[in-house]
């Protein structure tokens, strides 16, 4: 599948604000346990939310398969190119993910970038819907979930949560430091498919409208924005090319 960017959804060079990272990879967390969760529920009709917090939800068995393969993906970086730095959400899904890139690279002769973590790049908080699939929420609070449905998936805000506008504000303000705290560095975000989102539409600059729809952000995907020094520019988007058999190119998506 291929997720083109539209020419005319990008706007004119002076508004894309200046970025001075050399590039810019953003990784979804593997399939984690809740995921696995939510599909069953939407499956079954259960209306029973997830127990525990969210920032506890551990990969799958299948997730952390995925991270190994993202090791064997950031192994094959040229290190001249390659990513430098890493950093990545404090929930335990991503720092998983991570983990097991690393070790997976490592063992391929890779290279181990540095690693931070940013509360910044946390999944999207839920509030009071912490955890509960779409089938909990219609049961428990239908006036809420016909909200939800109305207002959009970018511009719903949970009770005590966040809309993805609000995502895009923090994410919004960690590139910008980044940007000046890492001039030149080429660096990779292991965080969530709403920070990932949220990156898209700040890096796409000023005027920018917000997504009818939310692209689709695959487990274990790689979405990449070149750097010049000056400005980041979506290259490929959402890609799991490395998640699939050699000569299967199902999962490669450019943007």
């Amino acid at each position: 599948m291929s997720l083109r960017t539209p020419p005319d959804a990008v706007p004119p060079a002076g508004l894309v604000p200046p970025c001075a990272l050399g590039g810019l990879w953003a990784v979804r967390h593997g399939q984690s346990t809740a995921n696995v969760a939510f599909a069953a529920a939407e499956a079954s009709g259960s209306t029973a939310p997830v127990p525990g917090r969210d920032r506890d939800v551990p990969l799958s068995e299948r997730g952390a398969a995925q991270a190994r393969a993202l090791g064997g993906w950031l192994a094959g970086q040229a290190p001249e190119t390659g990513p430098d730095l890493v950093v990545c959400s404090p929930y335990a899904r991503a720092l998983q993910t991570w983990e097991g890139m690393a070790a997976r690279a490592a063992e391929l002769g890779g290279p181990r970038p540095d690693m931070l973590v940013d509360e910044r790049l946390r999944d999207r908080e839920m509030g009071v819907f912490e955890l509960h699939p779409p089938t909990a929420l219609r049961a428990r609070a239908p006036e809420e979930a016909a909200r939800r449905e109305l207002l959009g998936e970018w511009h719903y805000r949970p009770p005590g949560g966040e809309a993805l506008t609000d995502v895009a504000v923090r994410v919004g303000q960690f590139v910008s430091d980044l940007g000046r705290a890492a001039p030149g560095r080429r660096v990779l975000v292991v965080a969530h498919d709403g920070v990932v989102i949220a990156l898209r539409h700040v890096l796409a600059g000023i005027g920018a409208a917000a997504p009818g729809e939310l692209p689709p952000v695959p487990n274990a995907s790689v979405s990449h924005w070149n750097g010049d020094g000056l400005r980041l520019r979506l290259a490929v988007w959402g890609d799991t090319a490395h998640l699939t058999p050699p000569g299967d190119t199902e999962g490669t998506t450019h943007a």
